[in-house]
């Protein structure tokens, strides 16, 4: 395969259209079609890129051309599609969180396996250059024996409605956020975690008019006995330069690293404007995470992220959900 056909599924997800832009712009890749619920969203969007709209994603799926999909649903929803698009033959990358139950990930792994199609999960921050060369250190000993991680994933409330909506979520900035940086702590430690303690509440939302979680606090210990604590809050404001933050700090026998995933930028503090200003010249992690999914289905060799690389870190998420509850630590059930 010299070419990868990619059909995406749905853009209630901001992130597809981002993916769109990438995508078009890579030699090695059409785009088949867009598959959306909503024709308001992106029909005329596909018009303009002569890219085939199918409101029903059942008739994408159709297609027997469409090599690969991508699927940027509400959450609820990512299990549905990646199993009807493995059944159609399709490999899939999949928005995270993966799901939003151990049982319906397992399911999607499974029939992934069985009809012998990839399921990848979009985990773009393994693919910045600060955690990159972080793994590196790290594989090369140069901090020896990992003992703690200390991480943050702050944001802002993501835009739809949807993210709201339980029913359709799954949850709040506990789920949004905890399984990107909880991949990275799996990735580095190398274990799997065992114990989960959390907190969750509604806190930057004073009159409470989304009614879900969007503070937090992530303790786990890993099964090597690493310990590990995340901040996944959506607790910036319009105040801040950026949407968000992604931040590591890993503490060794011999060392630590500390990652600051997204300072790869100038600050200009100007007389003009009365205030300081940010210029991001650095990775674009949605398109370096686009081109390892392609050309590991071009090449013929597994993807970066797995399908059970989603699981893990999302079965973190869920059971600190359990564990805020219970009102005390909860073991992961294994």
């Amino acid at each position: 395969m010299s070419r990868l056909n990619i059909g995406m599924i749905s853009f209630a997800h901001a992130h597809a259209f981002d993916y769109l832009a990438s995508l078009l712009h890579m030699s090695e890749v059409t785009v088949g079609g867009i598959a959306d619920e909503v024709p308001e969203r992106t029909e005329a969007l596909a018009k303009h890129h002569s890219i085939p709209y199918y409101a029903d994603y059942k008739e994408l799926l159709a297609d027997a051309n469409i090599d690969a999909v991508i699927i940027c649903s509400e959450n609820v929803y990512h299990g549905e599609l990646a199993i009807a698009s493995a059944r159609a033959g399709k490999h899939v990358l999949c928005e995270k969180p993966l799901g939003l139950s151990v049982e319906e990930m397992q399911r999607m792994i499974l029939v992934c396996s069985e009809e012998g199609v990839q399921l990848m999960t979009a985990f773009p921050c393994r693919f910045l250059t600060p955690v990159v060369r972080a793994k590196e250190a790290l594989d090369r000993g140069d901090i020896g024996e990992i003992i703690a991680f200390k991480g943050t994933n702050r944001g802002s409330f993501p835009g739809p409605k949807w993210f709201s909506d339980e029913a359709l979520s799954g949850g709040g900035a506990v789920l949004d956020h905890t399984v990107h940086v909880m991949d990275l702590m799996n990735w580095f430690s190398g274990s799997s975690v065992e114990q989960v303690y959390a907190y969750a509440d509604t806190l930057f939302d004073p009159e409470r008019k989304r009614m879900i979680d969007d503070a937090g606090m992530v303790h786990v210990t890993f099964e090597n006995g690493v310990f590990g604590v995340l901040d996944p809050s959506w607790s910036r404001n319009p105040g801040f330069p950026t949407w968000g933050d992604v931040t590591v700090e890993i503490i060794g026998t011999k060392g630590v690293i500390s990652i600051d995933a997204f300072n790869q930028k100038n600050n200009v503090y100007g007389r003009v404007s009365g205030k300081g200003s940010r210029s991001f010249w650095g990775d674009d992690m949605n398109e370096l995470m686009l081109k390892a999914f392609v050309q590991a289905l071009i090449e013929g060799v597994e993807v970066p992220i797995s399908g059970i690389d989603g699981l893990r870190s999302t079965e973190v998420a869920l059971t600190a959900y359990q564990s805020v509850h219970a009102g005390q630590p909860v073991r992961l059930n294994k």
